[in-house]
């Protein structure tokens, strides 16, 4: 149908999960913070980002690609992919809209992310209106 898709990870994000066992299901079930360590080819990027808000793109790299329908672990009902948020899904892409806690250098550190330590990022959007006061910034 169309030529293959090539993304290259602007960064990898740090969380305290190292195995899908220990991962929640879904962000913000845990307060956990996370840190987005930016590569510094792409560092310059983060030049005046003052949004309260993130929504972060990443890839669930370890999660099964081979699955269509799941059974939600919150209510029990076996749902197609699509119409669920799981990360078992034929392109395992993740959107996560988190709260921006406080830029570090190359670092954000970010509300909780539903991801294994060592996830590849793929981008970092604003949320239109910045969702409130701005994140702290330190070199």
């Amino acid at each position: 149908m169309s030529k293959p898709i090539l993304l290259q990870p602007i960064g990898q994000i740090r969380t305290p999960w190292k195995t899908l066992a220990d991962c929640p299901s879904g962000p913000g079930r845990v307060e956990a913070e996370a840190r987005l360590e930016i590569l510094p080819e792409y560092a310059e990027g983060l030049h005046a980002l003052a949004s309260a808000e993130l929504d972060l793109l990443y890839w669930f790299d370890r999660a099964p690609r081979d699955v269509l329908r799941s059974v939600s672990p919150h209510d029990g009902v076996e749902r197609g992919v699509f119409a669920m948020r799981s990360p078992h899904r034929p392109n395992p892409v993740a959107l996560s809209r988190v709260p921006l806690i406080a830029v570090e250098g190359n670092t954000l550190v970010v509300g909780a992310l539903d991801c294994l330590d060592g996830t590849a990022l793929f981008d970092i959007k604003p949320v239109p209106g910045g969702g409130g006061a701005k994140a702290p910034v330190s070199s």
